[in-house]
């Protein structure tokens, strides 16, 4: 789960969708604040005009006793909570409904009956000397300190819903169109594995940038598709018209071997006669390579015992081996390695690496069939100690007709390979070159055998 989402917030359309929202929030709460400053600085003035005006009225008394009165009636009707009043007469006799007094910090309101304990909250105050006497008023700030609790309270309600449900959507959209994205990536995958017939087949609700993208992808692939298909027809084509005029001229050069032809001609007859059965060869492997590819062979899967196979196969050659200095062994670990298959296709797959192995490494090299359990696949394998295949010639040595510089002096087809991997691919079996350390390891990973699937076939 935790993959997924690290995964989701990973794709470029999430990160776009969140970077939009963070955006959208910057921009939202910079209003807010503008809006809050703004606010909080009109209502400032407002108090600091209102305070004058205060004064103004109470500096209309003409004595210190009519503004000791004055203050203290309106004193009597007024709140300290909003509004504190303070006149210090000439006499030191302080009137209103609290006074200003000095502390440690700064002047401080207190009330007149209890001048220890300060008045809560902040205030805004004014002061000046009439009649010989300190004047004090006071207003509360109340309604700015308010007005931040009631800006907070806005984008908690309403900001941050706001927020989240634009989160959410943008998550939704980012999410389905990180969906297409994937599609068209796992799609891109099968194409590059070989799988031509890979599509992303994009829907009207598609995204239009990513629709277009799926739909040139589907093009091209086609494309490609038909490309291969008319040059694997070709060459299955040109193969089977090929292999009877040969097989005409092999038979040709049999009869021509039982004449009467001196030493050297026989010689040049024995020569043609073995370069005929090469392209012979080379031809029945394109011909079975162009079956297999098209998938005639399933037809005759059923369950077949690697074990027994492994062990014939490595008999059949231990002669072979031994007469060119080199050794066959097996190394079998399991004793259970039914798997579904053509049995002749794996024999040749088998007889393949096994030749490849004897023809390639020196005499005195080992030679190794390996039958194991892996990841609950049955892992047949084939190595050696030879001299190896390159890690950037690997990949090319399945291709058709590919040959290392070092083995074009060696006789062969550059076909057994390839057949082997379309083989593999057949019983959809990945194959794998791997460093023996030395020499090369070829492993074909056959998968588990589905329930009933041994009776079905």
């Amino acid at each position: 789960m935790r993959q997924r989402i690290a995964s989701l917030l990973r794709a470029s359309p999430v990160r776009l969708a969140l970077g939009l929202v963070a955006l959208f929030a910057l921009i939202s709460a910079a209003s807010l604040a503008a809006s809050y400053t703004a606010t909080a600085r009109a209502l400032d003035q407002q108090m600091r005009q209102q305070l004058r005006q205060d004064l103004a009225g109470f500096r209309a008394a003409p004595s210190a006793p009519a503004l000791a009165a004055l203050v203290a009636g309106e004193a009597r009707a007024t709140d300290p909570a909003r509004v504190v009043l303070s006149y210090v007469a000439p006499s030191g006799r302080h009137f209103g409904n609290g006074r200003l007094d000095r502390d440690e910090e700064g002047y401080v309101l207190t009330t007149l009956e209890d001048p220890v304990t300060p008045i809560d909250g902040n205030y805004l105050a004014l002061t000046t000397r009439e009649h010989r006497g300190l004047l004090t008023v006071a207003r509360s700030r109340a309604e700015i300190d308010q007005l931040f609790g009631t800006y907070r309270t806005i984008a908690l309600l309403s900001l941050l819903p706001t927020l989240v449900v634009a989160l959410g959507a943008g998550l939704v959209m980012a999410r389905r169109s990180a969906r297409q994205v994937d599609r068209v990536g796992r799609t891109l995958d099968r194409l590059t594995s070989g799988d031509l017939s890979a599509r992303v087949r994009p829907t009207p609700a598609w995204v239009e940038d990513l629709r277009r993208v799926g739909h040139g992808i589907d093009r091209m692939a086609a494309a490609q598709q038909t490309a291969h298909e008319s040059l694997r027809q070709v060459s299955s084509d040109v193969a089977h018209d090929l292999k009877t005029p040969i097989q005409r001229i092999s038979v040709r050069l049999d009869e021509l071997g039982q004449t009467d032809l001196d030493p050297q001609g026989q010689a040049l007859v024995e020569l043609a006669q073995a370069d005929v059965a090469g392209v012979v060869s080379v031809f029945q492997s394109l011909l079975q390579i162009a079956q297999i590819e098209a998938g005639t062979p399933r037809s005759r899967f059923r369950t077949v015992d690697l074990v027994p196979l492994v062990e014939t196969f490595a008999d059949l050659y231990e002669p072979a081996a031994a007469e060119s200095g080199q050794t066959l062994e097996t190394d079998i670990s399991i004793d259970d390695a039914k798997v579904t298959g053509d049995p002749d296709l794996i024999g040749q797959i088998l007889a393949n690496l096994i030749e490849n192995a004897l023809r390639h490494t020196p005499p005195g090299s080992r030679i190794v069939l390996g039958l194991h359990r892996r990841d609950g696949r049955t892992v047949l394998g084939v190595s050696d100690d030879g001299p190896g295949i390159p890690d950037d010639e690997r990949e090319k040595v399945l291709r058709r007709l590919y040959r290392l510089d070092r083995s074009r002096n060696k006789p062969g087809s550059g076909l057994g390979l390839s057949l082997v991997s379309v083989i593999a691919d057949l019983h959809d079996a990945p194959l794998r070159l791997e460093d023996a350390n030395p020499g090369l390891r070829v492993t074909v990973s056959f998968p588990p055998q589905r329930k009933g699937e041994e009776t079905t076939r």
